[in-house]
């Protein structure tokens, strides 16, 4: 019994904690390559780099880092963060005001309303669908929870495999984003696409693994209801166990029916001397 209570609450935590870092990740979708590329705007000087894009469910995150990480007296070593929810225009431009290297503003500018690739739109969208089904997702898992505590655990399976039921809407949703066509990323000589990353992989054994404990949940509590329920400290009273037997009680029926005349005793008062 204390193992099963391990593995438990084990599951439970790690399903509530995956479900919550997967909104805030921004490994949903990536793509990096190593090439070289021009590193500022009006100089000739060619740098050696790794360039990363990696998408997440409010914004996309750019990497730059120099192989070596130090050339030309500078340390190469960039990780910008733009975000659905601002204005991308304002964003490109405080990137162009602050000089960042040109591998990032020309990854930047593919996700602005004004560029031919339309990728900032269902980017968006994506992501904000994405999001809200995971929500539901930790609020089904919470409610899943509570029920496995009461002696609902028939129901508590349903809502198991109703957070993995979301769980998957949010993947669904986040890849239509394969559904445009898909913009290439030229810098240099080299070129790349986003493909899926550790994040959707991630929610994708997540959605599994609650589906497998919501079915098995569902088929031991028609396959043997009582041990299921004693399992999830949801059991019956003592008396209703197989096996056991409840000693005879005896009622007083003269406490019951109100019967009871308790003698008086009178009160002495002692006397002075």
């Amino acid at each position: 019994m204390r193992v099963f209570w391990m593995f438990r609450i084990i599951i439970s935590l790690f399903i509530g904690v995956v479900i919550v870092a997967l909104n805030f990740t921004n490994s949903w979708a990536e793509a990096r390559m190593t090439t070289n590329a021009t590193y500022k705007s009006f100089s000739n000087a060619v740098i050696q780099a790794e360039v990363g894009l990696h998408v997440g469910l409010y914004g996309i995150n750019v990497t730059l880092r120099g192989n070596p990480i130090v050339q030309f007296n500078e340390t190469i070593n960039y990780n910008e963060m733009f975000s659905w929810h601002d204005i991308v225009e304002e964003e490109y431009e405080q990137a162009l005001v602050k000089g960042l290297p040109n591998p990032i503003l020309y990854i930047v500018e593919k996700f602005t309303l004004s560029s031919p690739c339309g990728m900032i739109f269902q980017y968006r969208q994506s992501g904000r669908f994405a999001s809200a089904t995971l929500w539901t997702a930790f609020c089904c898992w919470m409610l899943a929870n509570i029920l496995f505590s009461l002696p609902v655990v028939l129901y508590a399976g349903y809502m198991t495999m109703a957070t993995a039921a979301f769980i998957f809407f949010s993947m669904a949703s986040f890849s239509t984003i394969m559904n445009v066509p898909r913009c290439v990323f030229s810098i240099g000589e080299d070129s790349f696409v986003t493909e899926y990353s550790h994040s959707f992989w991630l929610a994708l054994a997540t959605g599994l693994l609650c589906t497998i404990v919501g079915i098995f949940v569902v088929m031991l509590n028609f396959l043997m209801p009582e041990k299921i329920k004693a399992a999830f400290s949801a059991g019956f009273d003592s008396c209703e166990v197989k096996d056991q037997s409840c000693r005879e009680g005896y009622l007083n029926s003269v406490f019951l029916n109100g019967d009871i005349n308790l003698p008086v005793t009178p009160k002495v008062t002692p006397e002075c001397p």
